[in-house]
């Protein structure tokens, strides 16, 4: 009881430092399991590990095939999750160098690591080519820690975020029909008999993904689930698809489970984000079990195993030639710089996913007595592992390096996505602005993603806001709602993260309307015009309008008559350049010169 307790303390704690230091949480998960486990055999004084989940076969926390199973159904629900986050919308519209880099540079990695692996090492075909398929995966809880903290071009943060999101899944299903096609092999040719068993695993893994993942969209839709009970009945089906797929065709059922989450993930229910939570949340607590259970229960010989100049070579393959390769084919006649090509070839971190499928697929090969199955469980997590430090460490410096580090963020942030938000939104995306707006209001998001701006569904009070890499390149935050607590607190709460370069909120109607505040140093656009104003000039003309200035006395003189227009208010200043200053209640302190442009919202010029 106290090493499973211990267990579920450090993997806690473990995702704690991962938060903490901005880090990927597998870095710590692994680390802490080593050193609890075979590690720990070096220091101990009997020379046995501080955590074993299993020892002599039968015996520990996890007795006979228990951590077997644990895993594998730990493993289901991962990948379930996984499967639920490829949504087919976001494939078609990130573009053609992400669906190269998913398609073509996972081919590119699968073969070039299988031949790396079996080459450098002297493994079979069919081992060499599961460690090449189990090292596709990227992931998004390794690349957004990463890049996070890091100022970069918007084009390169999305293909590195949607890499890493889509290649999840399409990972883990390349790597589930490489395992489930060796395990058909036998010890001699892939005869007749074994292709059709490969096809049975193929067809019942699909057909049972496929028909309970519309069997239970059915029935969240006619609610014959009741809300209380919706996660934990999708959790108990994804057990019963796996389980009931296994039955069928023996190692069919992961290949279901990721079926079903991508059909499900593809389904239009109206609870979908709250079953997305729900699951993220049990694959945190399971990712941080596993991992130290995982890690715990390898033996210093696996280690010692692949302690070697063989490795070390094969690392430097998939780093420095199979990852760049990949990048470069296809992202070939894309918009992407050479520099920028060489930092997204140097951020591959490999993920969660494949050190778990990593683990199972060992296990289970390593029972069958398959040649070479040994290798796979500490090739992936010694593959895991130098990947992740490597780019952690040095992500940033050769972002500087390449020249690809924003030394300016010049993003904006809009708090609030209302008609006003979208307007200044959709005139900032035409000014070659990147504009990322949020909003707890559903109906709004909706409406600024159908005029193609960036918007995302968030409370201003969320403690993983900034978790979000499309935040990357934001240096201006402008607070924009009705409500003077949530423009107050943006301010407060992110103006050295998000508005390094200028933090502005609207006037709220109390200082408006009591002459003896002062007007605050972030007051944004006018300070006499709070958020009914701004909405009101917006209902009335719902547009943005330019005016061509040649001095500041002419700013002057025209700021003055737009003061005295109810339907005007003043928005940014455009310099000769074409870039934007955003006018604050200070703006006398602004340098007009000849061709800006003043720009504001409302009544057009002719009709004052």
């Amino acid at each position: 009881m106290l090493e499973l307790a211990s267990v579920i303390v450090l993997g806690i704690l473990a995702q704690w430092v991962a938060w903490k230091f901005k880090i990927p949480a597998i870095l710590p998960l692994i680390l802490i399991g080593l050193f609890v486990g075979p590690i720990s055999t070096l220091i101990s004084e009997d020379g046995t590990k501080w955590i074993e989940p299993v020892w002599n076969g039968q015996e520990g926390f996890f007795p006979g095939e228990g951590l077997f199973y644990f895993v594998s159904l730990a493993i289901s629900i991962i990948l379930f999750e996984g499967g639920l986050t490829l949504k087919k919308s976001e494939i078609n519209s990130v573009g053609p160098a992400i669906t190269k880099l998913i398609t073509l540079g996972s081919l590119v990695t699968f073969l070039g690591a299988g031949f790396a692996a079996h080459y450098i090492f002297g493994l079979s075909y069919k081992i060499s080519f599961l460690f090449s398929a189990l090292i596709i995966v990227t992931g998004p809880t390794v690349i957004s820690p990463i890049l996070r903290n890091i100022p970069l071009r918007k084009d390169i943060s999305a293909v590195l975020k949607w890499e890493g999101i889509l290649i999840d899944p399409i990972g883990a299903l390349v790597a589930v029909l490489v395992f489930e096609f060796i395990s058909v092999g036998g010890e001699g040719a892939y005869t007749k008999t074994a292709l059709i068993e490969f096809g049975k695993i193929v067809l019942f893994g699909t057909s049972f993904g496929f028909t309970f993942a519309h069997a239970l969209a059915f029935a969240i839709k006619r609610k014959l689930i009741p809300h209380y009970l919706l996660n934990v009945v999708s959790l108990s089906v994804v057990l019963l698809v796996y389980v009931q797929s296994d039955l069928f065709a023996h190692e069919s059922g992961l290949l279901a489970v990721v079926v079903m989450g991508m059909v499900l993930g593809n389904s239009k229910l109206p609870n979908i984000k709250e079953l997305l939570y729900f699951k993220e949340s049990l694959s945190v607590l399971l990712i941080s079990i596993l991992f130290i259970l995982l890690s715990a229960n390898i033996a210093i010989e696996d280690l010692l195993l692949v302690y070697n100049w063989k490795t070390a070579l094969l690392f430097a393959c998939v780093v420095f030639v199979i990852r760049p390769l990949g990048v470069f084919l296809s992202t070939r006649n894309s918009s992407l710089k050479i520099n920028e090509k060489l930092f997204i070839s140097w951020v591959g971190p490999r993920g969660i996913v494949a050190a778990g499928i990593a683990s199972l697929f060992g296990t289970k090969l390593a029972l069958k007595g398959e040649p070479g199955a040994e290798y796979i469980t500490p090739l992936v997590f010694t593959m895991v592992l130098g990947t992740v430090l490597l780019n952690a460490t040095t992500a940033r410096l050769i972002a500087k390096l390449l020249g690809v580090f924003l030394k300016k963020s010049t993003g904006i942030l809009i708090v609030g996505a209302s008609q006003v938000s979208r307007l200044i939104a959709k005139y900032l995306q035409k000014n070659s602005r990147h504009v990322v707006l949020i909003d707890s209001n559903k109906e709004n998001i909706e409406k600024a993603r159908g005029m193609d701006l960036y918007a995302e569904e968030a409370n201003i009070f969320s403690e993983d806001l900034t978790s979000n890499i499309e935040f990357s390149d934001i240096g201006y935050l402008m607070a924009l709602t009705g409500s003077k607590e949530v423009n107050k607190h943006a301010i407060d709460r992110f103006r050295k993260q998000l508005g390094e370069n200028g933090a502005f909120r609207l006037i709220s109607s109390e200082e408006l309307q009591n002459p003896d505040i002062v007007n605050p140093v972030e007051t944004l656009f006018s300070s006499k015009d709070d958020f009914i104003n701004l909405s009101e000039v917006a209902r009335n003309y719902p547009r943005i309008n330019e005016i061509s200035l040649s001095s500041k006395e002419e700013f002057k003189k025209e700021i003055a008559a737009l003061n005295k227009e109810k339907d005007a208010i003043p928005l940014f200043i455009k310099d000769s350049e074409g870039e934007l200053h955003i006018i604050s209640s200070y703006n006398e302190t602004m340098n007009v010169q000849n061709n800006y442009e003043l720009i504001y919202l409302g009544k057009p010029k002719e009709l004052f």
